[in-house]
């Protein structure tokens, strides 16, 4: 029996700052965003706007009724959590009116949660082949301003539908995953940025890929001949080319051609949206499969996750027949075009708003961001969520 993805969707808030005057407002040559680091916009997540309405949203978009009353399960992948005991999957359960007889849970490693979902969704078909699972990944990614994270922020969630008989992406069962005790990257519960060791994440990021890879090799007899593919988490789209150089140092001219090919449709809209940790590989994956030339049926891709602390996984799936027709390229492109360029000024101000942490209620604006769902207030230390009409 086959298990995949049967249906993806996206999310990002209406607003985003250009990164060319981010760096002119920073001293920075520009190209250091734009080249060196590999992004051209990043969204920005009003307060009406955090990771259980984003991730709503991004269900709502794909959920019909069929799937509201198959699905069992939902798995909520988020290092933006906004409670510590209650689960932001509860909310999305709701949300989008899923029935009620089904399990809901958060995950948390990293950006490396939204994969493990995937591998409890999976398992969970097996042994329930009628049921339907909503994994979700969704983050905003916050380090401050004038930080030197800064250029790496993002928003946004994935949401993805896992089923039997999929009908976009096959995930094969050949993972290798990999865990270390390492602190490249971390958010103590008492801060609101995160804090990283850059180079010493990046190089424990291409360590973890290098390392899985040839255990890969070894346990599947595969090579990168048997992918026409590959994505990569992508913290920012530069980390993702890093990624493909390291794999492809010994390999044919015709593997590295074929595959670097593939890498600038697989990153065009996470060029465009920043870093949204859990979803991001997805982002990265719908990207391809969106942006990128119709592939052939059953055709290989490789996918690597990898979440800070550390949490690592390759895996692979086959693309469906047909996939294209159960894409929603219009919708995620008139997304992203029809944003609002925010100033520097605007910018600034929203990163630095927050919500009360003390025990004041607050009403949000209804009208201060696009989605379907927002966060409208917090009350009797309450998070309050509508749905627009």
């Amino acid at each position: 029996m086959e298990i995949g993805i049967d249906k993806i969707g996206f999310y990002t808030p209406d607003v985003y700052i250009d990164m060319e005057k981010l760096a002119e407002a920073r001293g920075v040559e520009p190209a250091k965003y734009t080249i060196g680091i590999g992004q051209e916009k990043m969204a920005v997540a009003p307060l009406s706007q955090d990771a259980v309405s984003m991730a709503a949203n991004a269900a709502l978009e794909v959920l019909d009724e069929e799937d509201r009353d198959a699905i069992d399960f939902v798995l909520f992948g988020t290092e933006s959590g906004v409670d510590h005991s209650k689960s932001g999957a509860v909310w999305v359960h709701h949300l989008a009116g899923i029935q009620k007889y089904a399990r809901s849970v958060e995950l948390k490693q990293a950006c490396y949660s939204a994969t493990a979902a995937i591998k409890m969704a999976m398992g969970h078909i097996s042994l329930h082949p009628e049921s339907k699972v909503l994994v979700l990944g969704t983050d905003i990614a916050k380090y401050g301003l004038n930080t030197g994270g800064e250029p790496t922020q993002g928003a946004g969630a994935v949401a993805m539908v896992l089923s039997a008989n999929p009908k976009i992406l096959a995930i094969d069962t050949d993972s290798v995953s990999m865990t270390e005790d390492i602190s490249d990257f971390w958010r103590p519960l008492y801060s609101d940025y995160a804090y990283v060791d850059g180079k010493f994440s990046n190089q424990a990021y291409l360590n973890f890929l290098t390392d899985i890879w040839g255990q890969y090799k070894e346990r599947n007899n595969r090579d990168l001949s048997d992918f026409e593919a590959l994505c990569f988490h992508v913290p920012y789209t530069k980390m993702g080319k890093k990624a493909l150089k390291a794999l492809t140092e010994n390999a044919s001219e015709e593997d590295t051609a074929r595959l670097m090919g593939y890498y600038e449709p697989s990153i065009s809209y996470n060029k465009q949206v920043g870093n949204i940790y859990t979803g991001s590989l997805y982002l990265s994956l719908l990207s391809l499969l969106e942006q990128g030339p119709l592939l052939e049926d059953n055709a290989r891709i490789g996918l690597f996750s990898y979440g800070s602390g550390a949490v690592g996984e390759f895996f692979s799936g086959v693309v469906k027949p047909g996939y294209k027709e159960h894409m929603l390229k219009e919708e995620h492109e008139a997304l992203l075009n029809n944003r609002r360029e925010l100033s520097i000024k605007e910018y600034e101000e929203i990163l630095q708003q927050s919500l009360p942490k003390d025990e004041t209620d607050i009403e949000l604006d209804s009208e201060a961001s696009s989605g379907t769902v927002i966060l409208s207030g917090v009350r009797a230390n309450i998070r309050e969520y509508s749905k627009k009409k």
